[in-house]
């Protein structure tokens, strides 16, 4: 099988970026949620392990450069195959295969490494395009992430890998005869990414992450939301952010890069979930609302479903534009009227609350 190089425009099929365009790609499918059955599907999670790391490409060209990383005990190396490094567009596939197994997880089914999926459902939900050029960069991505080496003893789920392994183990593809397009797709995720997902050890991104257009976009928003955390805030200096980006470009054009980032960021305020700015080679995220917010106002009640703060992180991606601190208020004032009634999973029913509250009265 013959893979082509990468193409100049980003793997959803766009030109290269121009100034004068969007800082966001198009919503591609507006009505995505008619395609995908669990609302907690459409939820994008990701691994702490492979945000942390620079264990993907930013480059738009073929990387076949040996990446060797080092922080504090953790080092990592990453094996290009002969047409290249698995790159950030391509991690699209393990975040919406993390995905998946979360929300089975949720739903109190049994995980499993092999993730069974539709490809044009991946495809909407990571907001690529569905033609057949969308089905062809697919197929290129999986061979990339297929043919990607590991070696690092970064440990996952408290077990430390001391040996080499692929981002995922193996894929397959069934294809319909009448066009050549996939139809429904196997990963085999590898052991360090399940255990990743078993663990829990994922973040929720917010869904404006896949309209990011530039690869050092998503990687640094991946890093803000890695390391923000519970803060208001996160500092970094450029040097170490350019390590952990994996950037090879000499520093005084990543430093240029980064402020563009910064510029278009306070012009269009395109960076999901945080403000970013730059200041004496320091970079600084700054959180556009605190998962610690308190609710405006205290309610009457004194008993409420605990929920954990990751939830509404989840909460924000279906009912965006809301304040999810005010949904849970009315939702707990339901819950009160209703008698308290037990809930087998005060979360889900939760995200099912805001869910429909945005289907009834979308803002955005």
């Amino acid at each position: 099988m013959t893979i082509a190089p990468l193409p100049s425009f980003s793997p959803n099929g766009d030109a290269a970026d121009t100034a004068q365009r969007d800082p966001l790609l198009p919503v591609r499918h507006p009505n995505q949620d008619l395609f995908v059955c669990d609302v907690l599907d459409a939820i994008p999670k990701d691994d702490m392990a492979s945000m942390e790391h620079p264990v993907f490409s930013l480059s738009t060209k073929p990387d076949t450069r040996l990446r060797r990383y080092q922080n504090n005990d953790a080092i990592i190396e990453i094996v290009p195959s002969g047409i290249g490094l698995a790159t950030i567009h391509d991690k699209d596939i393990l975040i919406y295969c993390i995905s998946q197994l979360v929300a089975k997880m949720n739903r109190g089914e049994e995980p499993s490494r092999v993730v069974r999926l539709q490809a044009y459902d991946l495809l909407v939900a990571t907001n690529r395009q569905t033609s057949g050029e969308g089905y062809r960069l697919l197929s290129d991505a999986l061979t990339r992430l297929r043919g990607t080496t590991i070696r690092t003893n970064i440990k996952t789920g408290n077990v430390e890998e001391t040996h080499g392994f692929g981002l995922i183990e193996e894929f397959k593809i069934r294809k319909k005869s009448f066009d050549g397009r996939m139809l429904d797709l196997e990963v085999s995720l590898s052991d360090w990414v399940y255990r990743s997902v078993v663990s829990k050890n994922v973040l929720t991104l917010h869904r404006d992450y896949f309209r990011l257009r530039k690869p050092l976009e998503r990687r640094m928003y991946e890093l803000a939301r890695k390391h923000c955390g519970m803060q208001d805030e996160w500092a970094i200096g450029l040097e170490l952010l350019q390590k952990k980006c994996g950037s090879n470009s000499p520093q005084r054009v990543f430093r240029s890069l980064v402020k563009k980032v910064c510029e278009h960021n306070a012009a269009h305020e395109h960076f999901p979930d945080y403000a970013v700015s730059i200041t004496d080679d320091m970079v600084r995220f700054q959180k556009r609302s605190s998962l610690l917010a308190k609710p405006k106002a205290e309610p009457e009640w004194t008993s409420a479903p605990p929920l954990d703060p990751e939830v509404f992180h989840d909460a924000k991606t279906v009912a965006p534009g809301y304040d999810v601190y005010v949904l849970y208020e009315e939702w707990v004032s339901w819950w009160h009227d209703m008698g308290k009634p037990d809930l087998k999973s005060p979360a889900a029913a939760f995200i099912g609350f805001c869910k429909k509250r945005h289907e009834r009265k979308p803002l955005r």
